[in-house]
């Protein structure tokens, strides 16, 4: 329990205004977009590197654990106190501290929205590429602990491609520096590890980002088939025939009109399932490959490959898209997003398998997913209000992570273990190589104070939550 005498001093270090402690205001803290929860004991928001120094500190000095949070939107409850303690909240970070559009890099604090970056350089034709879904929201902080991905993964990759350099503070209050504005810098990747590292070994506190010039022509197309598995099978025809689109998104006939009834964005209500599919590049090359698109797309059965004619089409088909979940909510109170990966020759008979899986549980699950690079997202409709509803969505889950594992998948592709995820861990990586991963954990957090019981199994082989101020070691399971 965080003592009277550890609240007076972090609220001394961020002020009357830089808090909170009260149960209806913790309340809002105690949850992230998936499904698990747990409540801090006080949520601290510092200005400054130096208030996350200090407070940082006094979380070694009074063994409180402490975990950091952007926007709260991750979905493996990356963001959730799981042993209580402080959440340190990034939100008035959100500062871009410099914008270098002759190299093509950007300077920002944690708390900066995504898509606040790319209104800051757009008008220079410039954008910065990692777009999850939620990039209206989210923050880059976050995007860097959860290696966050999103549409156009594709082609650009997943955040740790655009990140160049870290400001970040240790568990021990200490600041250092990683990687920066020059490019190919000697030495160890140290900055690529601590990207994706889930906010357990380090707090970022600046972040060094590459920008990208806007492209000469987009083009978006729209495939739409009669079969599920005709949809699927295109991806994988696509990819052999050596086209590489930014983004190609799949929607099953269960989301596509979920998403058609709350955004009207032109979707077909009868479809079995639908491609969004999106090129870029020079006007030439764009052109020529949405002809080869089309042609791929008919000879896998699409009924109908529809080009979006102008910008306004466009922005609606993929307003549709960044939207969806927002969509479910009219259909069901609440849902369960899982994050598998499978290749993409495996996305038919995956999305066979969940079907198999909601029919098994008596669950709806629609799916809606970055069918270019096989980041399958499958979305499990649940009521918390009925008894065993939960549970059930839960093992629906794992069964499909443990499919998406079996036909050589992983068990995430941008979402994040977090505290969801730690127990299918050992179903994906030997105990060798959990145990080395436990050593980089120790390395930079030998007490165990930062996000504990996150991303590593917390059963066989447990974490150690060391607490010196508040008695015993205590073992999280």
């Amino acid at each position: 329990m965080l003592s009277a005498e550890a609240k007076r001093k972090l609220a001394a270090v961020v002020g009357p205004q830089g808090y909170l402690d009260q149960p209806e205001d913790l309340l809002l803290y105690e949850y992230d977009g998936g499904v698990d929860k747990a409540r801090p004991e006080m949520v601290v928001f510092p200005r400054s590197t130096e208030d996350v120094v200090a407070i940082v500190r006094i979380s070694k000095e009074y063994g409180f654990p402490i975990v950091g949070r952007g926007a709260g939107t991750g979905l493996s409850g990356g963001a959730i106190p799981r042993m209580g303690g402080v959440i340190i909240g990034f939100s008035r970070m959100n500062r871009i501290l410099e914008i270098d559009l002759a190299n093509e890099r950007a300077v920002v604090q944690p708390g900066v929205v995504n898509l606040d970056l790319t209104v800051a350089v757009q008008g220079d034709q410039y954008f910065f590429a990692p777009d999850p879904s939620s990039q209206k929201a989210c923050t880059l902080g976050g995007n860097v602990a959860e290696n966050a991905g999103g549409p156009h993964t594709l082609a650009y990759g997943v955040t740790t491609n655009h990140v160049l350099g870290l400001e970040f503070v240790t568990p021990d209050g200490e600041v250092f520096t990683t990687g920066g504005k020059e490019a190919d810098l000697p030495g160890y990747d140290l900055t690529g590890l601590l990207t994706g590292s889930e906010g357990t070994m380090v707090l970022v506190t600046k972040v060094v980002v590459r920008l990208m010039r806007q492209p000469e022509m987009v083009k978006t197309l729209l495939a739409i088939y009669n079969s599920t598995d005709d949809c699927a099978n295109t991806v994988a025809e696509i990819t052999a025939r050596a086209i590489t689109p930014v983004a190609v998104e799949m929607l099953d006939g269960v989301m596509l009109r979920m998403v058609e009834e709350a955004t009207h964005a032109g979707f077909p209500l009868d479809a079995a399932a639908v491609l969004l599919i999106e090129l870029e590049g020079l006007s030439e090359a764009v052109l020529e490959q949405v002809e080869q698109i089309r042609e791929v797309c008919l000879a896998c059965q699409a009924r109908e490959v529809r080009v979006a004619k102008n910008a306004e089409e466009r922005d609606l088909l993929w307003k549709g898209r960044k939207n969806a979940f927002g969509a479910v909510g009219r259909v069901s109170p609440t849902y369960y997003v899982q994050d598998g990966v499978v290749p993409r020759t495996q996305i038919a008979p995956t999305l066979r398998f969940i079907g198999q899986t909601g029919a098994k549980y008596g669950l709806t699950i629609s799916n809606i997913f970055h069918a270019g690079d096989g980041n399958m997202h499958p979305i499990i409709l649940f009521d918390p209000r009925q008894p065993g509803d939960l549970e059930k969505a839960q093992r629906a889950g794992e069964e499909i992570l443990d499919y998406c594992i079996s036909v050589g998948g992983s068990i995430t592709g941008e979402h994040g273990v977090g505290m969801e995820k730690t127990e299918l861990m050992p179903h994906l990586f030997t105990e060798e190589t959990l145990a080395m991963m436990r050593r980089f954990k120790e390395l930079f957090d030998p007490e165990g104070r930062l996000n504990p019981g996150k991303m590593l199994p917390t059963g066989r082989g447990c974490l150690e939550i060391r607490q010196p101020a508040l008695g015993p070691s205590s073992i999280v399971y």
